[in-house]
């Protein structure tokens, strides 16, 4: 294929339309693996089949015109992209809930109390670190509350150690701001 007839307007066209497709698959596949952890199986459903169509087209595009170099490009540079924009757009939706574990060596007691004033609950346990004792606080909060809390705790102890892990609720408890 020459320069004149990679640079037509059809063929750039259907290198974009691949690119669009394989964006719209693998952001749809991240967003697939993301809520399936979350137990959503009507979602996983519906991303999985929406996915497959996709993907059935793309690649074939792809296929059906192997000495197009663009269309090779434009399928693998989707499925970078792609990956990126599911998981920005499930940071920006954040579906779910994390159980927070802060560690504090001097102001656990502070961002508990803290924590609670803001609504959010927060259980404290004393511990022994490495340099002595510690208080760690386990807070279990909405995903879409992670800013919020994190600054929060920052405020009090911007020493305080942060981790976070997905959490599946079972059963009761109290959740926070549920806003």
């Amino acid at each position: 294929m020459d320069w004149s007839t990679l640079l037509s307007p059809d063929v750039l066209f259907g290198a974009g339309a691949i690119f669009l497709m394989r964006v719209v698959n693998m952001a749809l596949d991240t967003l697939r693996a993301l809520v399936m952890l979350r137990d959503r199986k009507g979602l996983v459903w519906l991303f999985g089949f929406v996915e497959t169509i996709i993907f059935v087209v793309a690649f074939s595009s792809v296929l059906s015109n192997l000495d197009n170099f663009l269309n090779i490009v434009a399928y693998a540079a989707g499925f970078g992209t792609g990956n990126v924009v599911g998981m920005m757009i499930e940071n920006k939706i954040a579906v779910g809930f994390l159980q927070l574990q802060i560690i504090s060596s001097s102001r656990g007691v502070a961002i508990a109390e803290r924590l609670r004033e803001e609504g959010y609950a927060a259980t404290e346990f004393a511990g022994r670190g490495r340099n002595g004792t510690v208080n760690m606080i386990i807070a279990s909060v909405m995903r879409k509350n992670l800013k919020v809390v994190k600054e929060i705790i920052q405020e009090v102890d911007d020493e305080a150690f942060i981790t976070a892990e997905n959490l599946n609720p079972i059963r009761r408890g109290f959740w926070g701001l549920q806003k």
